[in-house]
């Protein structure tokens, strides 16, 4: 299974005589390559027939003149072309070698069709993703969309793939097809160009914005009021983290203007008040359509969980998922030109999301017209993030609200729209499986999109206790949910992506922006003549009305999408007077003054403000930032909730002796999270405890995380009784890595208020056995301080000196296939790790961990690069794993070990530079 998917609902233990079968055999070949047991010569010679040849000379087809690959010590290649076609040619060769078994589970998942690989414990996820159809948009885009010179890009990059493909047994490929092929069923396809398009969508999938929370929102009504649900979604806090862009406004011309003054109360943002549902109701409680309890609900909780089984390939779906981007003018740097960094936390993944490499034209001209190098994905040509000659760029999640789910009230005819019943558009799908027979699926949509409560036995019907308000229909035969989502219309970005890596000025950034539909990203920008940018793009809907906060009713033609705002209209900025850009998913703009909605769900600023802080800090008094300053701010790894959180704590009057010698830990602690800080260890043991006895315990089911049980008034929940004390024992449904209360930046904003308020709704919690109510802020606190006590001693033991964060909070690399869902052996074999880590979540050090679910490492600083701006061999990166993918290979891991510590290589760009780092050189002749 892929990294970061759990078995469909109700499938978790179903595991047919034909699955263990096929895994004793993975496990049997895996065990032989390792050379474990009886292996001997066989297992090192399969291990070896997958590597690549780096040196000496390698026909291919279709190549106008010889191509050149550098490889450096780490493995990372050069490519060295006379034209286009041959550099993309090679660049799809050359990532074949490396990473082709990742390229294929990832077109496997782009096209629904994981069961051919997995077998049957895929078919619900392959179902959700046919109905989602990204491929077949993936095809629209290529067929209609893409410009010609775009396609022939693409079409030479599959054409290298498919020449290292050609002749190949699957066991030289990869080791892993060394044991695919052993059962007989699977073979490998050759690559095509929309192989390639399809993977945007993936990108744009994890990148999506703030679905889960409009479905969260609609499923804490089960539980808490309008008031308390506000409250768990706090206002942007503008006045503590500022903005991306903190100037300018839409002048008459209903163009952004950078330098306009804009003024409280000009905005005219679309949609009426924040939580307004489809029961017409103007609030977000109990009488909106995804109220209290019923069909609505239990449609929106298994949707959740269908949510958890499609594969998150970039990362957990939420308030973690983002990056950090900024770039410094040269008059605030020590070398006088710009300096720009960036940071992508995503899913930790074996291999790593990226691949590093260069694509060089040996001469310049206006036809062959590519000098650029950066981070890259395989299975797609071009570089994604990095520099050419003359500019470089840096992307982070903008987090746009470009989706929203519909409730829909249909029948056996169609669904309803403003009283009248309009025909459902249908498709028939059909999923092989490997081992197993073909399943047939009908994909059915409305005008809003897919009805993706298709997707489940628990979403095929609502029936009548949909509780909906006054103003919906009758319930009939019930109600289900549909999806509109940008990505799933034909778009541009990947023409976008090309001319990104050919722009030679901020006009020409721009201009190739406007085509980077989704994801929205925010891009960074910085040149060789001193300019420095920022531009907003993205496809992001205009909405009639309502604000995207909760599911919309689909039968009224008053909630559609009227548009997109138009990307003059987006924010952007060039050489702000302060002299520096800071991206790290907080606000684009202050709504009070934007005039469009982008986002009701930003993410709430943390990191970006204490990046900020951090160049002001160090730019004040004529002080200059060098490239080491930049590598420093991007390992700071310092907790803003600690700094409100801690003094409190320290005041708690503690008679415990052992709870007491753990509160000792945080006197003169600098709230820094280091991996050997036993008060990093405790204090964010404490901070989950504050969060699961606040607001966890009060959360619905569907909220929290599998395992997390509490006991609930019966008219809560249903379950086994307990007699004795007439409570509901009720246990969470949430795949921990996207639980709640999962403890990021918007927890923050949540607790601020509440901790200057020693009375409050949200510090009060029943008692037990062991531990008497609390009613007050202190009461909780204390309590949660005991329990963090008693819960690092199971874990870390009981001599609070041996603690470390480190050890709580490691990070195992996984093979994003059978390294997550193997048997053991197989695990061990192909998964690397652990390593103890700093950081911690919304720290600038993103090493995320969800409260509700642990202190595992769920995501990270998947790469880090320092672009030296002008002296572009001065610049330095890290990806989190190594170049290649191959599990044996000494560029599986080697990088990961200098990212943990937070340092950064050489990163050659130069001819000269190049030419001296380079270990191996392969020739590829036509």
């Amino acid at each position: 299974m892929p990294s970061n998917t759990t078995a469909p609902p109700g499938k978790k233990t179903a595991k047919k005589k034909g699955r263990r079968a096929r895994l004793l055999l993975l496990v049997l070949v895996l065990a032989l390559v390792a050379g474990i047991g009886f292996g001997g010569y066989w297992g090192v010679s399969t291990v070896r027939a997958s590597f690549p040849q780096t040196t000496g000379e390698i026909r291919l087809d279709n190549l106008s003149a010889d191509v050149e690959v550098k490889r450096d010590a780490n493995g990372v290649p050069q490519v060295y072309a006379d034209s286009e076609t041959d550099l993309f040619r090679a660049q799809g060769y050359v990532q074949a070698q490396d990473r082709f078994y990742e390229m294929d589970v990832r077109r496997h998942v782009t096209a629904g069709r994981l069961s051919e690989m997995f077998g049957e414990s895929q078919v619900d996820t392959d179902a959700f993703l046919r109905t989602l159809g990204w491929r077949r948009v993936a095809q629209e885009e290529y067929d209609k969309v893409l410009s010609p010179e775009t396609k022939k890009y693409l079409q030479a990059y599959a054409d290298g793939v498919n020449a290292y493909l050609k002749d190949r047994a699957p066991k030289d490929v990869s080791v892993e097809y060394a044991a695919l092929a052993l059962t007989g069923d699977y073979t490998i396809e050759p690559w095509s160009p929309v192989d390639s398009v399809a993977w945007l969508k993936a990108m744009a999938w994890d990148l999506r914005g703030n679905m889960q929370d409009e479905i969260d929102r609609s499923l804490m009504t089960s539980r808490l009021s309008t008031k308390q649900i506000k409250q768990l979604y706090p206002e942007y806090p503008y006045a503590l983290h500022q903005p991306i862009v903190d100037k300018g406004t839409v002048g008459d011309d209903g163009k952004f203007d950078p330098k306009g003054e804009a003024t409280e109360g000009d905005g005219t943002t679309t949609g009426d008040t924040p939580g307004t549902g489809p029961g017409g109701t103007g609030s977000t409680g109990s009488s909106s359509s995804t109220g209290s309890t019923g069909g609505v609900s239990s449609q929106l909780g298994a949707l959740s969980e269908v949510l958890d089984t499609v594969p998150a390939l970039l990362g957990p779906n939420g308030n973690g998922i983002g990056s950090n981007s900024w770039v410094v003018s040269g008059r605030l740097t020590t070398s006088g030109k710009p300096l720009l960094a960036n940071d992508p936390h995503l899913a930790p993944q074996l291999p790593s999301l990226w691949y590093q490499m260069g694509l060089h034209c040996r001469s310049v001209s206006a036809t062959c017209r590519y000098d650029v190098a950066g981070y890259t994905f395989s299975g797609m040509p071009g570089v994604i993030i990095g520099h050419n000659d003359k500019i470089a760029w840096g992307l982070t999640n903008l987090g746009a609200d470009v989706t929203d789910l519909y409730l829909e009230k249909i029948g056996p005819d169609g669904y309803l729209v403003d009283g009248k019943v309009k025909p459902f558009v249908s498709r028939e799908e059909t999923i092989k499986v490997a081992g197993g027979a073909d399943r047939k699926i009908t994909v059915r949509s409305t005008g809003h999109g897919p009805l993706v409560s298709d997707r489940s036995s628990e979403l095929e019907t609502v029936g009548q206790k949909a509780p909906v308000g006054n103003a919906a229909p009758d319930r009939g035969t019930g109600y289900g949910v549909s999806l509109q989502w940008t990505a799933l219309q034909p778009g541009r970005s990947m023409d976008a992506i090309f001319a990104i890596d050919r722009a030679k000025d901020f006009t020409a950034f721009r201009a190739a922006a406007k085509n980077f539909e989704v994801p929205s990203q925010n891009l960074i920008y910085a040149d060789t003549d001193g300019n420095i940018g920022y531009q907003s793009p993205g496809k992001i809907p205009q909405r009639t009305k309502g604000d995207g906060t909760l599911p919309a009713p689909g039968w009224d033609s008053s909630y559609r999408w009227k548009g997109y705002v138009p990307f003059e209209k987006l924010p952007y900025e060039e050489n702000p007077a302060r002299g520096y850009i800071v991206t790290a998913n907080q606000a684009v703009v202050d709504d009070k003054t934007y005039p469009d909605l982008l986002t009701k769900d930003w993410g709430y600023g943390s990191r970006s403000q204490r990046i900020n802080d951090l160049i002001e800090s160090k730019t004040k008094d004529g002080g200059k930032i060098s490239p080491d300053d930049m590598r420093t701010m991007q390992t700071d790894n310092r907790s803003e909730i600690a700094t409100l959180l801690n003094p409190l704590l320290l005041k708690i009057d503690v008679s415990d002796p052992y709870v007491r010698e753990a509160q000792k830990l945080l006197e003169g602690w600098d709230y820094t999270q280091e991996p050997d800080s036993a008060a990093a260890a405790y204090f964010n043991a404490v901070w989950r405890n504050v969060l699961k006895l606040a607001f966890g315990n009060k959360l619905p089911k569907e909220l929290r995380a599998e395992g997390d049980c509490i006991n609930v008034r019966p008219a809560e929940a249903t379950g086994p009784v307990d007699e004795q004390n007439k409570l509901v024992r009720e246990c969470g449904e949430r795949d921990p890595d996207s639980a709640q209360p999962d403890g990021g930046d918007r927890w923050y904003e949540v607790v601020r208020p509440l901790l200057k308020q020693e009375k409050n709704e949200w510090w009060t919690t029943p008692g037990n056995r062991l531990d008497p109510p609390t009613e007050t802020r202190d009461q909780l606190l204390a309590r949660a301080m005991k329990d963090a006590r008693w819960e690092l001693t199971a874990k870390l033991g009981k001599d609070v000196s041996t603690w470390s964060w480190g050890r709580l909070h490691q990070l195992t690399l996984k093979n994003q296939t059978l390294g997550t869902a193997g048997p053991g052996v197989v695990q061990k074999l192909l998964n690397r790790g652990p390593w103890n880590l700093g950081g911690g979540e919304a720290a600038v050090d993103a090493t995320g961990w969800n409260a509700a679910g642990g202190y595992e490492v769920i995501w990270v600083p998947s790469m880090r690069m320092v672009v030296n701006v002008g002296d572009w061999d001065r610049s330095r990166w890290v990806n989190l794993t190594g170049a290649s993918g191959h599990a044996f290979h000494s560029n599986y891991t080697d990088q990961t070990d200098a990212w943990a510590k937070g340092e950064l290589y050489d990163w050659a760009y130069g001819k000269a530079a190049v030419d001296a780092a380079a270990k191996d050189t392969l020739v590829l002749k036509p």
